[in-house]
């Protein structure tokens, strides 16, 4: 498969996986850990959506799906599906140590594992999900916060995750 091809759709199917993720297991309805609450109300304040604001916060304070997908990419790259394995079990404890409430790294970590697998049968990378990853990321931690977590507060909605908190 193309490279530039095998980025594109790795870095798509790469953010639809923490996003719904993430989004599901209830990261935009309320701040797992302090530094997503000061995170979310400072997007807030920028004219961005607070819901879409602690998705934000969540994915930055500790390890999500985000980290999940990206950290698995690269242990797969490395070790092969046993490398995913073990990087799934730093997200989980990870996830412990941040006191975080949730599983969206871990369920993340072990969904993306699956996905390469599958996709490496069409000529797909653990490679392309690595840039992909980064890609994913950036377009909701990196470009613009106010845009990014209207968007994700749009997506919450549609879960029915939007949050109760102002």
């Amino acid at each position: 498969m193309n490279e530039i091809l095998g980025i594109i759709i790795a870095a798509i199917i790469a953010w639809l996986n923490f996003v719904l993720i993430d989004t599901y297991l209830g990261l935009p309805e309320a701040p797992g850990v302090k530094g997503a609450d000061i995170v979310g109300h400072d997007i807030k304040k920028r004219g961005g959506d607070i819901s879409g604001g602690f998705f934000q916060g969540n994915i930055l304070c500790s390890p999500d799906a985000s980290a999940g997908t990206l950290l698995v990419s690269i242990g797969y790259m490395l070790i092969g599906i046993e490398g995913g394995l073990i990087a799934t079990f730093f997200v989980y404890i990870g996830n412990r140590l941040c006191a975080d409430p949730g599983y969206a790294g871990t369920v993340g970590a072990l969904t993306t594992i699956v996905i390469i697998y599958l996709t490496s049968f069409i000529g797909l990378t653990p490679e392309m999900f690595v840039v992909g990853m980064v890609i994913a990321i950036t377009t909701i931690q990196g470009l613009h916060h106010p845009s990014s977590s209207k968007l994700l507060g749009r997506i919450a909605k549609s879960f029915n995750r939007y949050t109760k908190l102002e």
